[in-house]
C-alpha cells in the first residue's frame, strides 16, 4: 500500500508549516525593506537640507525632549537603539560640528554626559519639519523598494 504525502510540509522540530514560515518570512522581508527605505530617505533628506545623517538627527531630537538637553551616553545608547560603538561614533560627529558636549557625569565618573548645546538644539528645530515630512510621507505609504531621493522643498 503506499500513501501520498500532502503539500504543506512542517519543519522539523518546530511544527511550523511552509506556508507560516512564508508569511512570517515575507512579514520579515518587509519590514526591514521599510525600515531600509525610511533610513535612506530620512539620511538624504536631512543630509541635503541640514547637513544631519538619521542617527545623528535621532540623538539630538531624544537630547532635545529632555528637559535639561543632557543624558549619559548609555540612556542614549537604549533610546536611539544604536550600539555604545555606533553612538559613539555619532556623538563624535555631533561633537565636532559644535551641536553636543561630552561632560563627565558628576554623579559616577566613569559615566559621561552628553549635553545639546544651542547651535545642536537650533539645528534639530529646523530639521524636525524635514524627519516629520519624510515619515508622513513614507511611513504609511505603499512600499517602495527603492532609495529614490525625496524631493526638496525647493523642487
Amino acid at each position: 500500500m503506499v500513501t501520498t504525502m500532502t503539500a504543506t510540509k512542517v519543519s522539523v522540530g518546530t511544527g511550523e508549516t511552509n506556508a507560516d514560515a512564508s508569511a512570517d518570512v515575507r512579514g520579515w522581508r518587509e519590514l526591514l525593506a521599510r525600515h531600509a527605505d525610511l533610513t535612506c530617505a530620512l539620511d538624504r533628506a536631512l543630509q541635503a537640507g541640514h547637513s544631519l545623517g538619521m542617527s545623528e538627527y535621532e540623538v539630538l531630537e531624544r537630547l532635545a525632549e529632555l528637559p535639561e538637553q543632557s543624558a549619559k551616553v548609555a540612556t542614549i545608547a537604549k533610546s536611539v537603539h544604536l550600539s555604545q560603538s555606533a553612538l559613539s561614533r555619532v556623538i563624535g560627529r555631533l561633537e565636532v560640528a559644535g551641536l553636543v558636549e561630552r561632560h563627565m557625569c558628576p554623579e559616577d565618573r566613569r559615566a559621561i554626559n552628553v549635553r545639546l548645546t544651542d547651535e545642536g538644539l537650533e539645528r534639530q528645530t529646523e530639521a524636525r519639519p524635514t524627519q516629520r515630512r519624510v515619515l508622513a510621507e513614507r511611513l504609511h505609504a505603499p512600499l517602495v523598494k527603492s532609495c529614490e531621493p525625496v524631493a526638496s522643498v525647493d523642487d
